[in-house]
């Protein structure tokens, strides 16, 4: 009997590769045979990315792949691309809720393998895997160019991440830009910025609904921005009008500056509004990802009026 590392138990002793379409299911003769559907069509070409993180270390050793984790996160991708998952890995808990995602590899030769909870847990690099990790294909950032000509008529928001580079923040961006319905976030030239497990599991799915834009220079990105109706919006601690205080463009970028320094200074001036968020003063400012949610609320109130 050949033994396949990536399906069967994944335990002390491998079982047999997962059978293909039309015979035994996923779990040999633990399960009933099973008729497997159609596969989905394949996803989109993969996208080149880099670590957002020194400390997110839950990367495959193909750079064309990255792991997920977190029942939402996986979901999300085999919901929109599932030819993009390329190993899974799970809990034994697992195999009832997953297994339309376990049929499909089966039925597409993509390995799973059932591991104990501390092989998870070194999987994950996290101890919040929800019982699930995958290794899936990334998928690239749009030219600035091709976004906007896949625009609808009508209000559209976008965030412009300027330095933003923890990646828990950015999976709260990503969850919030996904509730409020937001275009895509924009990513300057030299930004290093990507997705990663942690921002992908805090995204909650959001990650797989709002599309990455990798923009060009400064100036040619605000002037193709404004040429189609957009204003943009620099987003300041001080010395900015109150987002509170009157409706915001139909078409709006907020420009979010670093959690630390904020954004550049020829960016700001370069924006078109200023805008701060008042509050008690009894501190200084919201968290990047507090503050991006709050904007975004504010201008759905006004875009949906």
């Amino acid at each position: 009997m050949t033994k396949s590392p990536w399906s069967g138990s994944g335990r002390d002793t491998p079982r047999t590769p997962a059978p293909a379409p039309g015979r035994d299911s996923p779990w040999g003769a633990r399960s009933r045979p099973e008729t497997s559907a159609p596969p989905p069509p394949r996803a989109a070409a993969p996208r080149p990315d880099v670590r957002a993180d020194d400390a997110e270390v839950g990367e495959t050793e193909d750079r064309r792949e990255m792991r997920l984790y977190g029942r939402n996160a996986i979901d999300a991708v085999f919901a929109r691309r599932p030819g993009a998952i390329r190993k899974l890995y799970l809990l034994e808990a697992r195999i009832p809720q997953l297994q339309p995602l376990l049929k499909w590899c089966a039925a597409n030769r993509v390995g799973y393998r059932v591991v104990a909870e501390d092989d998870l847990r070194k999987l994950a690099a996290s101890s919040h895997h929800e019982g699930v990790v995958a290794d899936v294909l990334r998928e690239a950032p749009q030219s600035l160019g091709t976004w906007l000509q896949t625009l609808p008529a009508g209000p559209v928001c976008a965030l412009w991440l300027d330095g933003v580079g923890n990646p828990h923040n950015l999976g709260a961006i990503l969850r919030s830009a996904a509730h409020f319905g937001a275009g895509a976030i924009l990513l300057p030239k030299t930004s290093p910025l990507a997705l990663s497990g942690a921002a992908a599991r805090v995204a909650e799915g959001g990650a797989e609904s709002v599309p990455f834009v990798r923009l060009g220079r400064d100036d040619n990105a605000i002037a193709q921005l404004r040429s189609v109706g957009f204003s943009l919006a620099a987003t300041v601690v001080r010395g900015g009008e109150s987002v509170f205080a009157k409706p915001l463009p139909e078409r709006v970028v907020f420009v979010i500056g670093s959690e630390g320094e904020g954004m550049g200074p020829e960016l700001a001036k370069a924006c078109d509004l200023r805008l701060g968020i008042p509050g008690s003063g009894k501190v200084e400012s919201l968290n990047v990802a507090s503050a991006t949610a709050v904007l975004l609320a504010q201008w759905t109130q006004h875009s949906r009026a």
